[in-house]
Parts: structure tokens; C-alpha cells; sequence
């Protein structure tokens, strides 16, 4: 068993999935991994199903009835990983948008370098995105300065997916108490976690845009972030 749990919510990545678990097992470091997957009508479940044969005790799944948001899937995971003895808890998108190989300097900032998050960053060191076209990377980019002017928060990047938690931060954060469950997710996530005192590494990384499958934005999970940050600001949030 190692010491780290990439968890990898799907809906609908056919395309992706076995190419991703394959890559993350590649890695010079052991990792474990977790699916969690919203009853995909595509077959990813069953493709994952096929590939724990070959990978058994090293990837696991869990499927959901239905899609009920991202935020509700990683603390799925989360709570599925902190039932078991894993040390560091990692989350990732499906899509070749975060680079497996960047798994092991996530790792590294929290076991070697005194993190207990580790923020996989497009922000950190300019702007690191490739193939979005530019009206993404402005909106995505403004958003993350708009989260860091409203509520304070030392973090280039509060939206970013790609991210390590040591399981401290996870045992402390009142999972139960998470009110957003789109890109909002991942900036309460991170405010929580300052919020405790926690120490928030950022990682520089290049976000490349997903070449196959479709992407799960809308305009719903937009309006959440903007409006769900105020409220963050406005009523604060419980620890």
C-alpha cells in the first residue's frame, strides 16, 4: 500500500480513463488510485472495472448513483481515503490536464518540503496554460485574482484541481460542513485550510486543455465561484 491516494472523479471519460490510471502507475513513486465515478452512461466504470484485474490493490473504485457535482465526489473520495492509512490524498482530472509527472513534486512538497497542501499552480510563475482559448485563461486567471482580493487568501491559484492534502488538513476540515460543490469547492477547500493555519505551497505547473472527451464547465459552476466567494467574505464560513 503507499503512502498516497490520487483520486479521479469521471463522468463520461471513456477516452481517458485507462490512459491516466496507466500513466499515474508509471510514476517512479507508487501511488494508489481511487475513481470515483458518477454512474457514467460512456462505460467508464466498467473499464476501470476490467483494469483492477491488472492492477489489484493498487486502484479502486467507487460508483456513485448519479452526477451530483464535483465537490460531492472528491469528499467521497476523501472520506473513502481517510477510512484507510493514507498519508498524503491527491486530486486530479481525468483528462491529461494535469501532468502525472507533476504527482511526484506534489508529493515532495508535502512530505519533504513542510507543506500540508500543495497547489498544483497555473498562476504561481505567470501564466501556464496551454490550448485554452484566451477568453478561458482571462476568466480563469481574473478569477483566482478576484478570490485572492476578496477574501485575502496568499494563493495565486484557488481554483486549480491539482492538489495534495496531507491527511491532517482533511481530519481537520468539517468535511460535512463544505457548502459549494462546483469550482467554489475548490476555493472553499483552500480557505478552510488558511483558515486553520494550514501551510499552502504552490507548485508551478502547465494545465494543458483536454484533447479528448468534453469539458464539464458551465455557466452554473462560474456563477457559484463568483457569488459563492462574497459570500465567503460577507458571512465567513465555519471551520
Amino acid at each position: 500500500m503507499s503512502d498516497a491516494i490520487v483520486i479521479i472523479p469521471t463522468y463520461n471519460e471513456k477516452e481517458n480513463i485507462e490512459a491516466i490510471i496507466k500513466a499515474v502507475f508509471n510514476q517512479k513513486k507508487v501511488f494508489d488510485i481511487l475513481v470515483v465515478d458518477d454512474n457514467s452512461p460512456d462505460g467508464t466504470s466498467e473499464i476501470v472495472l476490467q483494469l483492477i484485474h491488472e492492477f489489484p490493490d493498487k486502484l479502486f473504485l467507487e460508483k456513485r448513483l448519479k452526477k451530483n457535482g464535483l465537490g460531492t465526489a472528491y469528499i467521497h473520495g476523501f472520506k473513502w481515503a481517510l477510512a484507510r492509512n493514507y498519508e498524503f490524498i491527491i486530486e486530479m482530472d481525468a483528462d491529461f490536464s494535469h501532468d502525472p509527472k507533476d504527482l511526484i513534486r506534489l508529493h515532495c512538497a508535502c512530505s519533504q518540503e513542510g507543506a500540508d497542501v500543495a497547489v498544483g499552480s497555473r498562476y504561481s510563475i505567470g501564466v501556464n496554460v496551454v490550448n485554452w482559448p484566451m477568453r478561458r485563461v482571462l476568466l480563469s486567471y481574473l478569477a483566482s485574482k478576484y478570490v485572492r482580493f476578496i477574501t485575502g487568501i496568499p494563493v495565486n491559484d484557488t481554483t486549480a484541481g491539482f492538489v495534495c492534502w496531507r491527511r491532517k488538513v482533511l481530519e481537520t476540515i468539517q468535511l460535512d460542513k463544505i457548502k459549494f460543490i462546483g469550482y467554489a469547492f475548490q476555493i472553499e477547500m483552500k480557505f478552510k485550510a488558511w483558515k486553520h493555519h494550514f501551510n499552502i505551497k504552490e507548485v508551478s505547473v502547465i494545465f494543458t486543455d483536454r484533447t479528448l472527451g468534453t469539458s464539464k464547465m458551465s455557466g452554473n459552476i462560474v456563477y457559484e465561484a463568483l457569488f459563492g466567494v462574497l459570500k465567503m467574505r460577507i458571512y465567513g464560513l465555519p471551520k
